[in-house]
């Protein structure tokens, strides 16, 4: 393995179980663009390291490798791919489908949303399954409180990464075309808003959806607020794709100063509800909860599962499987490109309203399901 970009995520969750399970893995090479850090973080872990990650693809001696960079990781993953590796990659894959265009449907690709392997959601599919599947949704609803990533990581130590304005630049410099060729330039707030907010947070919600029933068929409403507050708290719903009349609804809300991170996932069907309660990702084995709400009779029935299997470890050994068995992973290439098309059909729904001109694949990509527009809560962001 390789592990390229070596901030908080990489040092609090990937790379101590990626040293959990050495019985599957060993890191050949570590890539930041800080060359101190990643010296450092070599020398722990026996591993070449590197400050040009593709001095590291051509340099070899790892089979596969995972982009935990910040930003758009098409700039990586792309020519990774291009060599012949394996490539896990955090979300979001890339700011726009420009930056895929040539990467084939048979990627050697698989994308994290680790929350889709997590044991509670699992089961809760199940259940789904048990009491007549997505048919019998009447409605799927996500709430997350968010506080600060900062406060979240108090207990990590991470240590910061300091790499030079020079060897950011021409990353910084793709995030940008890319984010041009996505929604166009018209409002810098909007942009932030798509890749930090939507791509960043939203779409992790949004495979969840896909997992336990089909991506939204609809965008119908999109509310963004407060106007002086970035991250800001953002609400979309719409209706699941189906004909049937299930309809979902994702409220995200950045609370700097917000106790602790809590998420919470309704399924209200026919028969009962399903929830399932995640704690923080950056907290290891921290089982979430279903709770699945059920009629016996004339009793109201709750049942509790709760398991502290690790989502991010059974995504690691999912890969292990993606590259040893070619079993295919839960998010490939299809999956993450339609995440981004709902992404920027998100986009798209909250910029006409506000009367926030926007171009590009936003709009291109979208002109076929093109829906009539309702009118959101919430100040326009201007």
């Amino acid at each position: 393995m390789a592990v390229v970009g070596l901030g908080v995520t990489a040092q609090v969750v990937y790379l101590p179980l990626l040293a959990r399970r050495r019985d599957i893995f060993q890191v050949s090479a570590v890539c930041d663009l800080d060359r101190e850090h990643a010296e450092t973080v070599g020398r722990e872990l026996g591993a070449t390291a590197f400050d040009d990650p593709v001095a590291m693809l051509d340099g070899g001696g790892f089979d596969a490798l995972i982009v935990l960079t910040r930003g758009s990781h098409g700039p990586i993953v792309k020519p990774a791919l291009d060599r012949g590796y394996w490539v896990l990659t955090e979300n979001p894959l890339a700011y726009s489908l420009a930056e895929l265009e040539g990467v084939p449907t048979d990627a050697r690709l698989m994308v994290a949303y680790m929350k889709q392997y997590d044991p509670a959601a699992h089961r809760m599919l199940e259940a789904l399954h048990e009491v007549g599947g997505p048919a019998a949704i009447r409605h799927l609803d996500v709430t997350v409180l968010q506080p600060s990533e900062e406060s979240q990581l108090l207990f990590a130590r991470a240590r910061v990464t300091r790499p030079p304005a020079d060897r950011l630049a021409p990353y910084a410099e793709a995030d940008e075309l890319a984010l041009t060729a996505a929604v166009g330039t018209a409002s810098e707030r909007l942009r932030r808003l798509y890749a930090r907010v939507v791509l960043g947070s939203v779409c992790h919600e949004l495979s969840l959806m896909r997992m336990f029933t089909v991506p939204p068929d609809t965008v119908d409403h999109v509310a963004v607020w407060p106007v002086d507050a970035f991250p800001p708290s953002i609400e979309v719903s719409g209706t699941l794709r189906g004909g049937g009349s299930a309809r979902y609804g994702i409220r995200l809300h950045h609370l700097p100063s917000y106790p602790a991170y809590h998420e919470t996932v309704r399924v209200h069907h026919d028969h009962g509800s399903l929830e399932l309660h995640y704690p923080s990702p950056y907290l290891l084995n921290a089982p979430t909860a279903l709770s699945c709400l059920s009629r016996v009779g004339t009793t109201e029935r709750r049942t509790v599962y709760r398991d502290v299997a690790e989502p991010f470890e059974r995504q690691l050994v999912a890969f292990h499987r993606f590259v040893t068995q070619e079993e295919p992973p839960l998010t490939g290439l299809e999956a993450a490109m339609e995440d981004i098309v709902i992404a920027q059909r998100i986009i798209r729904r909250y910029a006409e309203w506000a009367g926030i001109p926007v171009s590009g694949e936003c709009v291109r990509k979208s002109e076929r399901t093109r829906e009539p527009l309702t009118e959101p809560l919430g100040r326009p962001l201007g």
